[in-house]
């Protein structure tokens, strides 16, 4: 099965104001794209998936535009959500201290799943948070790896909640410059292997107990890579990232995952 995810970020909000919804009622873009993309034929795709992250406002209106038509028409269209948060709702437990944060239980009860948990864009915030608390820290050191480790346990928490409540997930990976280091490809190569060891194992945590039921794709997303005027990977650097992945996966959790890369997707550069 081949797995494609189109993360459409932020197009709940219009270009008017500042975002990229290139009309201004994103409710009705997409249930338009929804709407195009099942008369295109892509909800009848054979051996692809293709899975929309949406943001959360517009999951609602997309699910229930692709409700409107037959199931064989919509088969191998799914909706997913950006992100879950690290706690969960529980019958007998905490209900509603989730004031802007989603919790997977909403996200499956709105009809997601799936769910990208570990995007670069998250493990930012996350840093940015411990980099703000270290910032007021007078005996501060290089705690770089320490920042690491605590984002990729808040992202194990979020990866196991999606799990819990049946939701699927896509799980995000990648090094930054940094972490890559000088040098050529070559001498690169054990510490991008690190990086992504340490990323895995740590967001993967008890999570292979959720295996087959629930799916788990892996995201690579070289983070120095990403941004405006970047030049990304060429198919040996991602080729050798994805066969790592598969490897050590399957080696350490049993299980052979599909892996995906996330890059900025152009007509130029799709093939």
């Amino acid at each position: 099965m081949i797995e494609i995810f189109i993360n459409l970020k932020r197009f709940d909000v219009p270009k008017s104001l500042g975002g990229i919804c290139p009309v201004e009622n994103p409710k009705q873009w997409i249930e338009n794209i929804t709407d195009q993309s099942v008369k295109l034929g892509i909800g009848s795709l054979e051996g692809i998936n293709v899975t929309f992250l949406l943001p959360e406002a517009l999951i609602i209106p997309a699910i229930e535009k692709l409700s409107a038509y037959p199931e064989k028409q919509t088969s191998s269209i799914n909706i997913g959500c950006q992100g879950v948060y690290r706690e969960n709702v529980k019958p007998g437990g905490n209900f509603g201290a989730f004031t802007t944060n989603l919790p997977a239980a909403a996200a499956k009860n709105m009809g997601c799943t799936w769910s990208i948990i570990g995007h670069s864009e998250e493990r930012k915030d996350k840093l940015s948070i411990i980099e703000r608390y270290e910032s007021f820290n007078k005996e501060k050191q290089d705690s770089t790896e320490q920042a690491a480790q605590a984002v990729d346990s808040l992202i194990n928490q979020e990866v196991l909640c999606a799990l819990d409540m049946g939701i699927n997930v896509l799980l995000c990976i990648g090094e930054t410059a940094k972490e890559r280091g000088s040098g050529n490809f070559e001498e690169q190569k054990p510490r991008i292997q690190k990086v992504l060891k340490a990323q895995l194992e740590r967001g993967l945590k008890g999570a292979t107990e959720y295996i087959p039921k629930n799916q788990i794709v892996i995201g690579y997303e070289p983070i120095w890579a990403i941004g405006p005027g970047k030049t990304p990977p060429g198919a040996e650097y991602i080729g050798f990232v994805s066969s790592y992945v598969k490897t050590t996966v399957k080696q350490q959790y049993g299980f052979d995952p599909i892996v995906v890369y996330g890059g900025g997707l152009k007509e130029e550069n799709a093939a």
